[in-house]
């Protein structure tokens, strides 16, 4: 017991060290946190406190720029990134000017390629350890642990994240909030976005159910941060009874990540330390398991230190004696698990077997069995519309076709790869490109795959909606090739992060550079098709894939 409490002492020490953080909360943009936060900046300068400007983000918003005057602002560094300059807020000189206060807007924003850290939220960190107090912003949406609350909500996937943690250790949390009715009026007197964005931001993302959604998430966040904070940090060592939160991790589940959030929530909500354990079956040995669930069990693991989550990893073939062993000695009282939605069969019933979750209830003893639903869940609507397209492609493989033109025979021609793996950018092109070139023996692997990295250079190529086309123009061919690869699990750019499901290679003759930017232009209509990406994913091998093509080409002979 006096152990535990000098070791919350010590904590308490390390933590006065450190720089002060508090958070304005909102629940989208528009609300007025960047406001409110140079309204401090203000009353803080007023009362002769050295305070400056980190970085600010006004987005035109004149309000909003007549509070920068008299104040100290820091000059921004400048970085170049694929021939572009791009201004990045400047760590080091905040620091060398060791102000008492900073202002840094928009917490979760991602730094350019380049920076020293990847995140904003990880130099606040930085400047927070150099005992600088921090004023920052951010916006519900941008929790780690919500990414699949906000994205059934609202439909959108929120691809600039921050782990909780920054939010849990914030010594003050402010919520900036305004009714949903009053922000659309501004929205439409044009005081959230500058002209020309207003009439797309109102029918996507700022539609009033969306906003009443991330409303209430934002207000159940403060209250809860709220509770948690009640608790003396004294007096955290542990009761006597079990408590803490352990979530179970497989190899094989593509909804780890989902499963985690979900278990961060609860621990949140509990304000208890919480567990990720995956139990390692002697059939899942390094030598033996696949390359892609490797990749992608790593990535889990790392996702759960960067919510919070202490990683444990056991070797074992009875996970369920494993799991609860583990439960016992870390006074374990809730246990979080997937569900798979696999039945037993009938016949391994009746000789007494049973599933995963059904053996954790039986065995479990007083613990708490947690087991959410977060498997994909498809619109039945949009399951009806698959069904139809699928039939469509059946019949119209019944009947003739016309001619081909050139862009079509290119993608009626292409090579097709199915991956059931999670891929890098570089690994997804090279592979298209080894497939390509073994059928296309005119063309050399090693220029094509040259040119394919000049062009990755001068700007990205991956697009929306999770499609990728890197492309490039070729001497010495008569005529474009093109390879596709599908990756349910994902195809992504470790200096970008960005994603993609489905990736075009393409290539074409520099002496034909119409037909270049044509076929470019009927490949983003048909990755703008969401039936046809639906379809796509769905795919269970190339000559699926194929048939989904040639049913796509056929529709727009019609059109």
């Amino acid at each position: 017991m006096e152990e535990n409490r000098a070791d919350s002492f010590l904590r308490l020490i390390q933590r006065s060290q450190r720089g002060r953080l508090r958070i304005y909360l909102g629940y989208c943009a528009g609300v007025g946190k960047t406001y409110q936060m140079l309204l401090e900046a203000k009353r803080l300068l007023a009362q002769a406190v050295d305070v400056v400007v980190g970085i600010v983000e006004t987005h035109g918003r004149k309000e909003t720029e007549a509070l920068l005057e008299n104040l100290d602002i820091i000059s921004r560094k400048t970085l170049t990134y694929r021939g572009i300059q791009i201004t990045e807020m400047d760590i080091d000189a905040i620091i060398k000017r060791h102000p008492a206060v900073v202002m840094v807007d928009e917490l979760a924003h991602t730094n350019v390629p380049g920076s020293r850290n990847a995140k904003r939220y990880q130099d606040v960190e930085e400047i927070l350890a150099a005992g600088i107090h921090v004023v920052s912003t951010l916006n519900i949406q941008h929790l780690e642990s919500l990414y699949e609350t906000v994205e059934h909500a609202t439909g959108v996937k929120v691809k600039e994240r921050l782990p909780d943690r920054m939010v849990i250790q914030a010594d003050q949390l402010v919520n900036v909030d305004i009714a949903t009715d009053d922000l659309l009026q501004r929205m439409k007197e044009g005081k959230v976005y500058m002209a020309g964005k207003t009439e797309s931001a109102l029918s996507n993302f700022f539609r009033q159910e969306n906003l009443e959604q991330l409303r209430e998430l934002t207000l159940r966040e403060v209250v809860a941060q709220i509770d948690s904070k009640r608790s003396n940090p004294l007096q955290d060592e542990p009761s006597l009874s079990p408590d803490q939160v352990m979530v179970c991790l497989s190899s094989k589940s593509e909804n780890s990540a989902a499963l985690l959030r979900y278990a961060s929530r609860i621990a949140g909500r509990l304000n208890r330390n919480w567990y990720a354990v995956y139990v390692q079956s002697l059939s899942e040995s390094p030598e033996k398991i696949d390359a892609g669930i490797q990749r992608r069990l790593s990535n889990t693991l790392a996702l759960a230190q960067q919510l919070g989550a202490t990683v444990f990893i056991y070797k074992g073939n009875d996970f369920v004696s494993t799991v609860l062993q583990f439960a016992r000695e870390y006074r374990v009282g809730n246990i979080v698990v997937g569900n798979s939605g696999k039945q037993v069969p009938l016949w391994h019933r009746l000789i007494g077997r049973r599933s995963i979750t059904e053996r954790l209830i039986q065995e479990s003893l007083g613990i708490t069995i947690i087991v959410p639903d977060i498997r994909s869940q498809e619109n039945p609507q949009q399951k009806k519309r698959v069904y139809d397209y699928l039939s469509g492609i059946r019949i119209n493989q019944q009947g003739k076709q016309a001619a081909p033109d050139d862009r079509e025979a290119t993608i009626l021609q292409a090579d097709v790869l199915v991956w059931n793996e999670v891929l890098e950018k570089d690994v997804a092109i090279r592979q298209l490109l080894e497939k390509l070139c073994t059928r296309n023996s005119s063309i050399p692997f090693d220029y094509a795959g040259r040119a394919i990295l000049e062009r990755e250079k001068q700007g990205a190529t991956f697009i929306g909606e999770e499609i990728a086309i890197p492309h490039a123009r070729l001497e010495g061919i008569e005529s474009s090739v093109l390879a596709i690869g599908v990756s349910k699990l994902g195809i992504y750019d470790p200096g970008s992060s960005n994603t993609a499901t489905i990736m075009f290679l393409m290539f074409s003759p520099v002496s034909r550079p119409d037909s270049h930017v044509k076929l470019l232009g009927m490949l983003s209509r048909m990755a703008g098709d969401s039936q046809w990406r639906t379809t796509m994913l769905q795919a269970g091998s190339e000559e699926d894939v194929m048939h989904v093509l040639r049913y796509w080409v056929a529709e727009q002979k019609k059109k």
